[in-house]
């Protein structure tokens, strides 16, 4: 059931506003916001969390931007086209895409996740990107869930486009790693969590025996992605 007060409600309305889509299921919508953390604090809503609309979203966005790049790109090899399509999807793009429209205001998080910054936690905003989408696309179906990415995503497609050389979060701290300490990442699976249908990885990246950073995922590839991205910033100082 919806939670029933009026600030939700009015949350759900400016987002769809937002994002131009209205759903026919608002609990869909809903659903997508909710952050596993929510629950635990919330036992009585009888809420679920966010996280199978993420896998379902994350599966679409890989089709669509396949797609996309596909016929956008035609003169590009096959290895620039699975680089760009990296950068695109990667956590840090989704995130920053995710801020652009404001999705951290309204995303439903624990009294303690909040206070850690959950809202602007690029991990928690790219997954949430993905839910949103699944919602979407179980609400309405392909072409509202494409338009939505379209929308969204296309200015990103054409800035990181321009690039002469397309990197994918692995291969830019590899690089950054080869060049200031003259060894290649090692990355290490140090823990999981969640059913087999809903795990969470933790990986972190090591230079030698150093450990640089760690990053999560709902796949390996993506806490491998996220820990990268961390790495990266360390290791240049932006952090």
């Amino acid at each position: 059931m919806l939670i029933k007060n009026q600030n939700m409600n009015q949350n759900l309305q400016n987002l769809q506003n937002k994002i131009d889509y209205t759903f026919k299921d608002e609990k869909k919508l809903e659903q997508a916001l909710t952050h596993r953390s929510f629950l635990n604090e919330n036992r009585s809503q009888n809420l679920q969390s966010n996280e199978t609309y993420e896998f379902l979203g994350d599966s679409i966005l890989e089709f669509w931007i396949s797609d996309k790049l596909f016929h956008k790109f035609p003169e590009f090899n096959e290895g620039d086209l699975t680089n760009l399509r990296a950068l695109i999807v990667c956590t840090e793009n989704l995130a920053l895409t995710s801020i652009k429209i404001g999705l951290g205001d309204f995303i439903l998080l624990s009294k303690g996740e909040e206070r850690h910054g959950g809202r602007t936690n690029h991990s928690i905003l790219a997954d949430t990107f993905e839910s949103v989408l699944g919602s979407i696309f179980l609400d309405g179906g392909i072409a509202p869930a494409f338009k939505f990415l379209e929308k969204t995503l296309n200015p990103s497609i054409s800035e990181l486009s321009q690039k002469k050389v397309y990197k994918d979060p692995k291969s830019l701290f590899q690089e950054i790693a080869q060049s200031k300490r003259g060894i290649t990442p090692k990355y290490q699976t140090i823990g999981e969590s969640g059913p087999d249908h809903l795990k969470v990885f933790e990986v972190a990246v090591f230079l030698n025996d150093e450990l640089i950073a760690s990053g999560s995922g709902n796949s390996k590839q993506k806490a491998e992605e996220d820990a990268s991205i961390k790495a990266t910033k360390i290791l240049t100082n932006l952090v």
